[in-house]
């Protein structure tokens, strides 16, 4: 195919930047081309290809002002329009031949246009590549865009988990630290506990070897026990012997005087003493209980009477009065406890009570000396009670027969008699091991409401009291026990507690609480006493006057802080005395 093929049969019209008017070939010169006029074909074909190779050749903007080769196709574009433009002018108006060198120049143009159309593709070629690799890169920036952003966010969770693992660190650290001031705390506690073991082994080890002391001791006063035992037995004997001899030397006498009548003799006074003398017996305790109510059971304490003057003397008188009477008749009260097994068991009240009141009416006074024997004669039958084998008014051959009687007042299960009984061995008896069954006797009674009523009926602290000394320390516990027991939850507290606030009372708890010997325990329950009196603002004047708050401040000060109850029971003296300000002052030096 040719290129006159490609334009129209009427002709063609050439344009170029730099021509302004159209180049006019003939179409019969085209159609027939002739030796002369083979110039214009090439001069068209190359005008066609020029065209073309102007529009197809241009380049992407980015490297149209950057290559060199451009600038040299314009440059020939237009050297070929000028050469086209006046070819065009000589042929239409001379209708010559072209010169050679011309022709020459054509043929450079056309090489030159040959190797340019190489170089545009080359061209062409090189940026499709920088295409690609523009494509290829904006990828890598997209990957690496998306890699920034992973690593941003991976910064984020990197601060984050820094924080999270600061607080972790914080909380972890503050978790130390409180189970180390808890495993201080423990340590301190197991040490504490060491020490209180220690010292309850150093108690325990005391008390085994007091234990063992008792023992010997218990031993060596059931021998004694024993061989009183056995003279007792003897002076039984001997005593019955006696009444024996007398009743036979009576009976001897009427017989020698009435031998006729004997045997009525016999059977009467049989028949008329036992009637005769159980009548004595109930009229006796009438009397009795009467006196002991009315009378011996009106003990006034002389604390109690030091503003008056007149009346204290003629009190004073009475008193002595009726010291002296009971002198005379509680030996012989006493004496009519052999007699009891032979009486009615109602009857044994009235006259242990008659006697339980007139030890009392002489605890208020001097005792007298030859009262001593005939006290503790007294405790020992109340203890172990009377036993006697037959009726002393009936002969020796009826008193073998007959079965031995006894009459129990210590063991006795009626309540009211044993609590007297207890109440009396306790007032008369020194022999440890019958006080200590006392106490403990004592203590069971008080855990019901009728021994606490009992406790109040028949004043018994001032008992209780002769037994708080230092140098009983094997009584001192169980007689505190007792007192202890009356102040549990009852309706008796208070009164109790207005039968301890006297001087008699707050003298023995300063004598005590000024020995250094006291044991722990022991400070521990006059303590818990101690508390509940200063409940009672009156008892105020107590404390003072026998300087029992400046002995709690020092015990305040100097107890060891284990002691924990003991702490309370003093904090707790210290504020109802209105004291816990100063306490609080003087406590730390």
């Amino acid at each position: 195919i040719t290129p006159f093929l490609l334009l129209p049969p009427s002709g063609i019209s050439l344009w170029s930047a730099g021509v302004s008017c159209p180049v006019c070939v003939p179409s019969q010169l085209l159609a027939h081309p002739q030796p002369q006029y083979h110039y214009l074909y090439r001069i068209n074909f190359l005008m066609k290809n020029g065209f073309f190779l102007s529009i197809g050749s241009t380049l992407p903007s980015h490297l149209a002002a950057n290559t060199q080769e451009n600038s040299d196709q314009s440059i020939t574009n237009g050297l070929l329009r000028k050469i086209v433009s006046g070819t065009n002018a000589q042929a239409c108006s001379s209708q010559g031949l072209i010169p050679p060198h011309i022709s020459q120049i054509y043929d450079e143009l056309f090489v030159i246009h040959q190797k340019l159309q190489r170089e545009s593709l080359v061209q062409q070629e090189y940026a499709l590549q920088l295409q690609k690799r523009e494509h290829f890169l904006t990828e890598r920036e997209a990957v690496l865009f998306r890699h920034e952003a992973a690593l941003a966010k991976i910064r984020g969770v990197e601060e984050e988990v820094h924080t999270k693992f600061g607080i972790i660190k914080e909380q972890h650290e503050a978790e130390v630290k409180q189970l180390t001031e808890v495993l201080r705390e423990i340590t301190k506690e197991n040490r504490r506990l060491k020490s209180s073991f220690d010292t309850l082994k150093e108690v325990n080890d005391s008390l085994r070897k007091q234990l063992s002391g008792v023992t010997e001791l218990n031993k060596k006063l059931e021998g004694q026990a024993r061989k009183v035992q056995a003279r007792l037995e003897n002076l039984q004997r001997k005593h019955e012997l006696l009444t024996v001899q007398k009743s036979k030397n009576i009976c001897q006498m009427v017989q020698q005087s009435k031998p006729v009548k004997q045997e009525k003799v016999m059977v009467t006074s049989k028949n008329a003493k036992l009637p005769t003398n159980s009548q004595v017996y109930e009229l006796l305790t009438f009397l009795m209980d009467w006196i002991s109510d009315q009378h011996l059971s009106k003990i006034k304490i002389h604390e109690e009477r030091e503003d008056s003057h007149k009346p204290v003397a003629i009190e004073t008188s009475k008193k002595i009065c009726t010291q002296e009477r009971c002198l005379k008749l509680l030996p012989i009260a006493i004496e009519q406890l052999q007699w009891m097994p032979f009486v009615n068991p109602k009857l044994h009240m009235p006259v242990i009570k008659f006697i339980y009141w007139s030890i009392r009416q002489l605890d208020t006074g001097v005792q007298h000396a030859t009262m001593t024997s005939t006290m503790r004669r007294l405790g020992e039958d109340i203890f172990k009670g009377v036993v006697i084998k037959g009726n002393p008014h009936s002969s020796s051959e009826q008193s073998t027969e007959t079965k031995s009687k006894s009459a129990a007042f210590f063991k006795s299960s009626y309540m009211p008699l044993r609590f007297l009984s207890t109440l009396i061995v306790l007032k008369t008896v020194t022999q440890v091991d019958y006080l200590a069954q006392a106490f403990d006797s004592l203590r069971t009674d008080l855990k019901t409401d009728e021994g606490k009523a009992l406790f109040l009926e028949y004043d018994c602290v001032p008992i209780i009291l002769s037994h708080l000394k230092v140098s009983s320390r094997g009584l001192l516990s169980s007689a505190l026990d007792g007192l202890l027991q009356m102040t549990t939850e009852s309706g008796f507290v208070q009164p109790f507690l207005e039968a301890c606030s006297n001087e008699s009372f707050f003298r023995t708890c300063s004598l005590l609480l000024r020995s250094s010997k006291l044991e722990t325990q022991i400070l521990e329950k006059m303590c818990v006493m101690l508390q509940k009196l200063s409940r009672i603002k009156s008892n105020k004047k107590m404390f003072e006057m026998f300087t029992l708050h400046q002995m709690i401040q020092e015990l305040h000060r100097t107890t060891n802080p284990d002691h924990v109850f003991l702490c309370i029971n003093l904090n707790s003296i210290l504020l109802n005395l209105g004291l816990s300000r100063s306490n609080s002052l003087t406590s730390p030096v």
